[in-house]
């Protein structure tokens, strides 16, 4: 996100050095005047973008309900294993970076029940600086078409408000015989998302032709793709949060820690 304005600030400055060459064939004083001005400008430019990232501080853990986002919040947070439970509210704590990049960021796991999910995401979405979206890699299969609306109504939300947001797809239990790899789950879901977006713009067109608020994700000429999502950032990971059968099993978190990091 800062790299995108950081851009579109030299671009600025670009085309303030060529009014600046062309201003000081007439008026060296006038020069002196602008560039004071642009400096504030860009000073203040530069302080609230700062400002807005370090704003959002959280890390959200969302998902179907049994996807292990919870435990995945436990291991992250604590550092310990737990007992799966089903959350009926948000669990909050503080994630302490390590490594090049120093501090704390917030991991938010909100429930994962369908009469609840939408009101905390609501209520938690405008802190994100980065979301987690838990998959049961062992359960994918039949729980397809629910993760599937899930996902694509959190990202169609953030398209609509231009959210910059970092996304990380976490293939969790990867440590039951039966899940399914990261690229199969992008695939059926790529898929399955194409069909939605679809649907779902059949459902909000009105007699009129008109469409309700609903971004379309994705490139309409083509098959959707997570790439298409730009400025929006989807990636994928293999994950297990438990680690095995036994409770002293240890969690396979690497890749997802890794990508906290990253977007810290």
């Amino acid at each position: 996100m800062i790299n995108m304005e950081r851009r579109r600030v030299d671009t600025f400055e670009g085309a303030f050095q060529a009014l600046k060459n062309e201003l000081a064939k007439q008026d060296p004083m006038l020069v002196g005047v602008v560039v004071a001005v642009v400096v504030v400008f860009l000073s203040i430019v530069l302080f609230l973008l700062a400002r807005r990232k370090n704003n959002k501080r959280s890390v959200l853990l969302v998902g179907v309900c049994d996807a292990g986002k919870t435990l995945l919040f436990s291991r992250l947070v604590h550092n310990k294993y737990i007992n799966s439970y089903t959350s009926i509210k948000e669990n909050s704590g503080v994630y302490q970076l390590t490594g090049r990049k120093t501090g704390t960021l917030d991991v938010v796991d909100l429930p994962g029940n369908e009469r609840q999910r939408m009101t905390f995401w609501d209520r938690f979405k405008n802190q994100a600086r980065g979301l987690v979206f838990v998959v049961d890699s062992a359960a994918f299969q039949n729980e397809l078409r629910e993760v599937a609306e899930f996902l694509y109504t959190l990202l169609s939300d953030c398209a609509s408000s231009h959210a910059k947001l970092a996304v990380l797809i976490a293939c969790n239990k990867q440590d039951v015989a039966m899940a399914k790899s990261s690229k199969i789950i992008q695939e059926k879901l790529e898929k399955e998302i194409n069909t939605l977006r679809v649907t779902r713009s059949a459902s909000l067109g009105s007699t009129d032709g008109s469409v309700g608020s609903e971004a379309f994700l994705g490139s309409q000429s083509k098959d959707f793709r997570f790439s298409q999502l730009s400025p929006m950032s989807v990636e994928f990971a293999e994950c297990s949060a438990k680690g095995g059968n036994e409770e002293d099993a240890q969690a396979d978190l690497n890749v997802v820690e890794e990508w906290i990091q990253s977007i810290a």
